[in-house]
């Protein structure tokens, strides 16, 4: 099996001074391997890449249409959001919808990466709470979907009906058995699969249409959903957020922990899967927008691709000291 491959160089003045490696997939809709770096079959936990996936039981078991779910809260069950007042107020309204209340979430509190909103709530001595989450919107999604089901309260438990049919889903569109799981930062389980195997996942929600299939379509509209609402999927400043945006609407992106990125892109019928080994998200965000130029969707000149791809260093006074780019293997 191919080792990790070196993808991102850290150069400093006329010194390469760091070097993250990785390994990335690109997948047809077939699921076949257009293009590969490093190691397709190396085993991988996608984390909040997966969200996606882990949305498509609140689809096909008829629960999102049952509660007259839209496309804004279909984006927010695939989000890890800043927790701005746009991501708060839509999944409190949702949760309020649901008769449900903050104790009803499983995943834990967390400080919003929201500047504006963290700020408030100290101001106000108030605590974050767990709508803070940036995985709240996903905790929603299954929120809906056990209630649905008539499931218990205790929605992240792997033997939870809500969990089972995510396993379901899971290995039903990677086309692969899980290994097993991990407990991820919002305390629902992520399933492993291998690098192929999310890519083949990304790339069946490229093609997927509306009709086709119960999977297909809630594939389809998930992904339209991530597409239609950047800003819900992560929030200003972010790379999914910025990125989506300068592809104008011909990708859907998401991130994941530990420098982890998926890419999805209907027009080509294409999945793209990478993981940066080292855990380093500046890594993961470079990567995956020189893989998106590669593919001819982002403009390299377009400044949310400088901010990521090619990227000027620079220190506190503000003077560029070096750069931050993508291997030639990659580029």
């Amino acid at each position: 099996m191919p080792d990790a491959v070196d993808m991102v160089e850290l150069w400093r003045g006329p010194f390469l001074e760091s070097m993250h490696r990785g390994h990335a997939v690109i997948c047809d809709d077939t699921g076949q391997i257009v293009q590969a770096w490093g190691n397709p079959e190396a085993v991988v936990l996608p984390r909040s890449s997966s969200k996606m996936i882990q949305a498509l039981p609140l689809v096909t078991s008829g629960a999102a249409a049952a509660r007259g779910l839209g496309s804004r809260q279909l984006a927010l069950a695939c989000a890890s959001h800043n927790a701005a007042a746009i991501h708060v107020d839509a999944v409190r309204a949702w949760l309020d919808d649901l008769g449900k209340t903050d104790d009803d979430f499983r995943c834990g509190p967390q400080e919003p990466r929201d500047i504006a909103l963290r700020d408030a709530l100290i101001r106000a001595g108030e605590s974050p709470c767990r709508i803070h989450n940036n995985c709240s919107g996903k905790h929603a999604g299954f929120l809906t979907l056990a209630d649905h089901l008539g499931a218990g309260p205790d929605y992240v438990d792997p033997d939870h009906p809500v969990q089972k049919a995510v396993k379901e889903a899971h290995e039903e569109i990677t086309g692969e058995p899980t290994p097993g799981f991990g407990v991820d930062g919002c305390s629902a389980p992520n399933f492993a699969t291998t690098l192929h195997g999310m890519a083949r996942a990304m790339a069946r929600f490229a093609a997927a249409r509306e009709g086709t299939s119960t999977q297909a379509s809630a594939a389809a509209a998930l992904r339209d959903a991530m597409i239609a609402h950047p800003e819900l999927v992560a929030g200003e400043g972010r790379a999914c957020t910025e990125l989506m945006r300068a592809c104008d609407g011909r990708v859907a992106l998401k991130t994941g922990a530990e420098a982890f990125f998926i890419a999805i892109i209907p027009e080509k019928k294409l999945g793209v899967a990478l993981k940066i080994t080292d855990g380093g998200t500046r890594a993961a965000e470079c990567a995956i927008g020189a893989i998106l130029i590669r593919l001819g969707l982002l403009d390299p000149a377009h400044p949310a691709a400088r901010s990521y791809v090619n990227a000027p260093i620079r220190n506190w006074d503000g003077l560029e000291t070096g750069r931050m780019q993508p291997t030639a293997a990659l580029a």
